[in-house]
């Protein structure tokens, strides 16, 4: 994949408002890969109309866009609700799940993802999800984030995590290994055994459950999850 080309994609298409076509242009690459790799960005109200009068060819399929953003955000709301629901049933896991999730999950509007260093943390928050979902193991994905010293152990650390995780080795996705600074090489070593773990399961409606959830547990509404807006931390 061409990292760095997919993030100037997402940039472009989230902040600039661009259409699929003039992002392909900038950049130089097919619009078959900037329509994959910006599938999930959905354009601001301001942003379809600021493409609308520079594009006013694109006027039909703007309309189409539109029609399929509302859908998909009022199954966004309705995932929400059921978070709500099920909230209001008092199930102790289900709360720990989703206030673990509030605390160190990533909020983003798709995908469920959830760091630690913690094996029983990780441990705790992937039973959690079997709990309540109907996830199968192939559904998850598990990355690891490891330290230079870690190197010469990666295999045996990341066997580690699928282990305190339950989940074969077809889950795995490439690991990171940092490397240290000389000033910093002395101070970084063996500071965390097994790095870090990153736990991902790409579904709109269960991340969405989980915030609508967790506004039913704290008593608050916050719209922007909706979205997951930038601001949304």
């Amino acid at each position: 994949m061409k990292t760095a080309e997919r993030e100037q994609a997402r940039l472009l298409r989230r902040v600039h408002g661009q259409s699929v076509k003039e992002i392909a242009a900038a950049l130089d690459v097919s619009t078959s890969s900037v329509s994959y790799w910006v599938r999930d960005i959905e354009l601001t109200r301001e942003q379809l109309e600021a493409l609308r009068v520079r594009n006013p060819a694109l006027n039909g399929q703007l309309v189409g866009v539109r029609v399929r953003a509302a859908r998909a955000r009022s199954l966004r709301l309705r995932a929400q609700e059921e978070g709500r629901r099920v909230a209001l049933r008092g199930d102790p896991l289900h709360a720990a799940g989703c206030m673990l999730f509030w605390a160190e999950g990533s909020k983003t509007r798709n995908a469920a993802k959830f760091s630690n260093s913690d094996p029983s943390m990780m441990a705790f928050f992937i039973r959690f999800l079997r709990a309540h979902f109907d996830i199968a193991d192939g559904r998850f994905r598990v990355w690891c984030n490891l330290h230079a010293d870690h190197a010469v152990r990666q295999r045996q650390i990341e066997d580690f995590w699928l282990r305190t995780l339950a989940l074969p080795r077809s889950c795995l996705t490439k690991s990171t290994v940092n490397l240290y600074s000389r000033s910093t090489l002395r101070k970084r070593t063996n500071m965390l055994p097994y790095g870090t773990c990153r736990l991902t399961v790409h579904d709109t409606a269960i991340v969405q459950h989980i915030y609508g959830a967790i506004q039913e547990y704290g008593g608050f509404d916050r719209e922007e999850w909706v979205d997951c807006l930038p601001r949304a931390s």
